[in-house]
């Protein structure tokens, strides 16, 4: 009989065998604060328009080349459970506004190696902490103080423009002006006087060839399909959607035909066909001149649509269904029966095109109130499309931030710099031990224009004392100016660098959240991960819209 060991006292005795345990400032704080400094540092240099790419694999072996923060984070899947914690602050960040989750990362990663200065110098964690609180309150106070300017009208197409431009313009530096442009005309199209917008109204269909200035821009939906029938082109269409195969309809219960005879068989086959035919001839006499199907199209459905001239479109994805349903105004009929008026929808025209050597289907507005805009995007690689669509959706997104709060901030680090001033200010005036970790608060600001000036080769160091030189004269708007040579600010409002508020309000708080949950980490128990067969991962990055 094997002896007993006994365990080593302390804590260990009372966790099963294989269970890790740190505790104590070295072992979890530190440890905490390193992982976090760690993934900063990966999506520090992708920060800004001279912002370098990263080459992301990721388990399924699909190849992103991007600079957007979200999509490095999403692809990484960070197993420490304190860099965790800042990968989910910068995801709610792109839940809340769409933008500036390299921001929350950048600045959540600076006030932890701050945190780390402080605590080093002996500093407790919790003055550290109420430090980090009284700061981010006053951030947030002073934060109004910084705007500069107010969106005026969004339903102009030029002064969205040069809203949307700064957002395009640290994924796609150098075709900003041309994907601004296209994003705003997309925005304003579908923005309706009541004042809603709908992100998800802005459709892109990428398409592989020519190059990004060949990318356009309409009213109403383009789906890379083929069509079923011999029609191509149908002027004020009429459309019926059903969200059932086009065919025959099936009886619910099954049943059992005796046929005696040749007869009897022909006759059953005629019956079937005739019953097609007048099934196909009522949709058309409903008024119907456009079909669209959901699931697939029987052979015999189709000769008689081609007979009648009906246009038959086949939409594999119920989603694709339902945002046409959107787009024209029809609802999805679950069985084949001919629409009433309500039920169809409308659309100026349908027709089969050719974008490329790629065949696709428009279902096309010619007025601008239309439901959904979408944008074909050309580009020579899949890679450059997919980042031409990521900085589409931080366009869109910065859009309908500006639709909720149309105030807006000097971008370039002018911001940053002047909260980083003000809060300095502040620590000054607190009597105890928490104006250091206020003072560092300050510091960590410093962070996002250094990080600008880094990733465009200039020095650092030189950048930020002139642009806190600017700002102790009382110029708020002061910022790097990165298209300068060497280490040059310029006044953003007038260079029309601007952030959302809502954008900077977000991610400071965010990021500070983050930053102080991972320092009140004391202790890290690792239970033993449980043996047996790994569960199946399912359909884990499978695209929930199709």
């Amino acid at each position: 009989m094997a002896l007993h060991v006994p365990k080593a006292p302390g804590f260990a005795q009372m966790l099963k065998d294989g269970a890790k345990h740190y505790t104590g400032l070295e072992e979890a704080v530190y440890r905490n604060i390193k992982a976090c400094k760690e993934l900063a540092q990966t999506t520090r240099t992708a920060y800004g328009p001279n912002g370098m790419n990263k080459m992301v694999i990721n388990h399924l072996e699909k190849l992103f080349v991007t600079n957007d923060a979200a999509t490095i984070l999403r692809e990484l899947e960070v197993q420490h459970p304190a860099a965790k914690m800042v990968v989910m602050a910068s995801h709610m960040q792109e839940q809340e506004v769409g933008d500036g989750t390299n921001f929350v990362l950048v600045f959540a990663g600076a006030l932890l190696e701050l945190a780390e200065e402080l605590l080093r110098m002996g500093l407790s964690v919790s003055e550290v902490i109420e430090g980090y609180e009284m700061a981010c309150n006053k951030a947030l106070e002073v934060l109004p103080d910084c705007v500069c300017t107010s969106a005026k009208d969004l339903h102009d197409i030029k002064e969205a423009t040069a809203l949307i431009r700064p957002a395009v313009m640290s994924k796609q530096y150098g075709n900003e002006d041309f994907l601004a442009n296209l994003i705003a005309q997309a925005c304003v199209s579908i923005f309706p006087e009541s004042g809603n917008f709908n992100v998800d109204s802005v459709r892109v269909c990428k398409i592989l060839g020519c190059g990004m200035t060949a990318s356009s821009m309409l009213h109403g939906m383009v789906f890379k399909k083929e069509l079923e029938g011999d029609l191509t082109s149908v002027k004020d269409a009429k459309i019926a959607v059903f969200s059932c195969p086009f065919d025959c309809t099936v009886t619910e219960t099954k049943g059992t035909v005796l046929i005696k005879n040749a007869q009897e068989l022909m006759n059953f086959s005629k019956g079937e066909e005739e019953m097609m035919e007048a099934q196909v001839k009522s949709i058309k006499e409903a008024g119907a001149n456009v079909v669209v199907t959901g699931g697939k199209v029987a052979d015999m459905a189709l000769h008689y649509a081609n007979k009648h001239n009906l246009m038959v479109v086949r939409l594999n994805s119920k989603w694709d269904l339902r945002r046409l349903c959107k787009t024209v105004g029809a609802i999805a009929l679950p069985r084949m029966t001919p629409p009433t008026p309500e039920e169809m929808g409308h659309c100026d025209s349908v027709y089969l095109s050719e974008v490329g050597d790629t065949q696709v289907v428009v279902f096309k507005h010619e007025k601008e109130d239309g439901a959904i805009a979408t944008m074909v995007l050309r580009g020579s690689t899949d890679n450059l499309m997919d980042d031409i669509e990521r900085a589409v959706d931080d366009g869109v997104n910065t859009f309908k931030v500006l639709v909720r709060d149309k105030r807006l901030l000097p971008g370039a680090g002018a911001t940053e710099i002047e909260l980083a001033k003000q809060i300095a200010s502040y620590g000054e005036t607190c009597p105890g031990l928490e104006q250091y970790a206020i003072k560092k608060f300050a510091e960590a600001f410093e962070a996002v224009p250094r990080a600008l000036a880094e990733n465009s080769g200039v020095k650092a160091n030189e950048l930020i004392s002139k642009l806190y030189a600017e700002h102790h004269n009382g110029s708020k708007n002061m910022g790097f100016d990165i298209e300068g040579e060497g280490p040059v600010v310029k006044d953003m409002l007038e260079a029309g660098i601007l952030d959302p508020y809502l954008v900077k309000y977000w991610g400071i708080k965010l990021a500070t959240n983050a930053a102080i949950t991972v320092l009140r980490v004391d202790q890290i128990i690792m239970a033993k991960p449980a043996g047996g067969p790994k569960a199946p991962q399912g359909k884990k990055d499978w695209d929930e819209d199709d």
